[in-house]
């Protein structure tokens, strides 16, 4: 009778964290959608995305996330950055280029929506996204190695209400 008793607490307790995340999505507010139409349901944290990832090469997913910085010169890239957290900054493209994201997003809080994948980024790359993003001579002429990162092809985006 005991084991039934945490058996069933313990379920509701899943299925009320699990409504409660699914609740905490539906609330969030959108003020600019971009490329393919999504909504902030089911969006997890980017935090999360190495857990969900694990050893796999790309994933589906929806992640909610911090702009860290935009492409400068047409808004062609962007980073999502973790708060709270040592998790690295993680550049996110647009599908087919169909879209941009505006200049001024850094700090904005956004959903995305796409492919998660593992990617090694060429020197010649990186130092063409240092130039985008203003960096200084130094700073593109210190870039020598390339990079092995998670990165991210979003299909739509969308802007949060802060």
């Amino acid at each position: 009778m005991l084991k039934k008793i945490v058996f069933s607490a313990s379920f509701a307790a899943v299925i009320l964290a699990c409504g409660q995340r699914a609740s905490d999505t539906a609330k969030l507010e959108v003020e600019q959608s971009f490329g393919a139409p999504t909504t902030p349901e089911g969006a997890v944290p980017y935090t999360e995305l190495p857990a969900r990832m694990g050893d796999k090469d790309s994933i589906a997913i929806k992640l909610i996330g911090k702009v860290g910085e935009v492409c400068q010169k047409k808004g062609c890239w962007m980073t999502i950055v973790a708060e709270n957290s040592d998790l690295p900054e993680m550049r996110v493209t647009f599908k087919d280029y169909a879209f941009f994201m505006p200049k001024d997003l850094a700090g904005k809080r956004v959903v995305i929506d796409g492919f998660a994948y593992v990617s090694e980024t060429s020197v010649e790359e990186l130092r063409h996204y240092a130039e985008d993003a203003g960096k200084s001579p130094d700073e593109i002429a210190g870039i020598t190695e390339p990079l092995r990162e998670v990165a991210f092809e979003a299909a739509g985006v969308l802007v949060l209400k802060q």
